[in-house]
């Protein structure tokens, strides 16, 4: 007898939430992974959506509701409830709401660099080619910040060959260059940061690092295990403490550390997908050979 279809509830639309998504009903082209014959429904805050994700929410087994928070999880009945007081239930739940930032925004900060996951050294790579090439040598980059994201934020601009110049200063406003050509090509107009004391500096690029917030309201609500760092805990296999329910992204936490610290998005899908492939989709196919 086959195994009855599973219903995957993704609560959250961002990053790693796309990377399951396409992990679990991609087009089969990994060879390694089982086939996904069950249904994914995607639970986004946003009523307004990425590319990537309307192209995930055309796969036949996907479904999408846009501006559909979760809020609450009943994990016994495993419902989860929407802001609008929509419910779903589900045989497998990931949590996938991503963080916050600690501190209020800095102004024009949307002209700089920004790091809070391993996937941002990708955006970080591509920008500083784009600065070294304005400049025409070794650039010079600004790097806000005093935690684990910033010590990272400065091996991946030093590997790719800046030189960075850290500060623990709170900033107060990222001002855009004057220079015409830097504004009009580079992809990161930003050269000059103020700082609250009313002191700053300039450089060829800026990056902020700093710290970040787990959003953890929903896993509270179904009183899973929280972290010392505020972001919800998980294993190695990204389970979280109670059993049918996973956490990737950045509002997990593994081994006190932010997990988009430690993993990027595709692998933490990978992860999340591989651990419920050898458990509950495993006991819920011998359970059905066993009926």
């Amino acid at each position: 007898m086959s195994s009855t279809p599973v219903h995957i509830v993704i609560a959250g639309a961002g990053p790693a939430a796309q990377a399951l998504v396409r992990r679990l009903a991609g087009d089969g082209s990994d060879s390694r992974q089982r086939p996904f014959d069950g249904t994914i429904t995607v639970l986004s805050n946003r009523d307004e959506c990425p590319d990537a994700l309307l192209e995930l929410a055309e796969l036949p087994q996907v479904s999408v509701r846009f501006g559909q928070a979760a809020s609450f999880i009943d994990p016994e009945a495993k419902i989860v409830t929407t802001v609008d007081g929509m419910e779903f239930s589900y045989d497998q739940l990931v949590i996938a709401t991503g963080s916050a930032p600690s501190l209020p925004p800095v102004v024009g900060a949307e002209a700089s660099l920004s790091y809070s996951t391993i996937d941002d050294a990708t955006d970080i790579g591509e920008a500083v080619k784009n600065v070294t090439r304005i400049v025409g040598r070794r650039p010079l980059g600004i790097l806000v910040g005093n935690g684990p994201a910033a010590g990272q934020a400065e091996a991946v601009l030093r590997a790719r060959g800046v030189r960075p110049v850290r500060t623990t200063l709170r900033p107060a406003a990222v001002v855009s260059s004057n220079v015409d050509t830097l504004v009009s090509d580079s992809a990161v107009p930003a050269t000059r940061i103020v700082f609250e004391d009313g002191s700053s500096m300039n450089g060829d690029l800026v990056v902020l690092a700093e710290e970040r917030t787990a959003r953890a309201e929903l896993a509270e609500s179904a009183g899973l295990q929280i972290a010392s760092d505020g972001g919800i805990a998980v294993g190695r296999d990204l389970a979280t403490s109670v059993p049918g329910i996973w956490a990737i992204g950045d509002a997990a936490s593994c081994d006190g550390l932010r997990l988009g610290l430690l993993l990027s998005a595709e692998s933490s899908a990978m992860l999340c997908v591989s651990g419920m492939l050898l458990g509950a989709w495993g006991s819920s196919q011998q359970a059905a050979k066993a009926a």
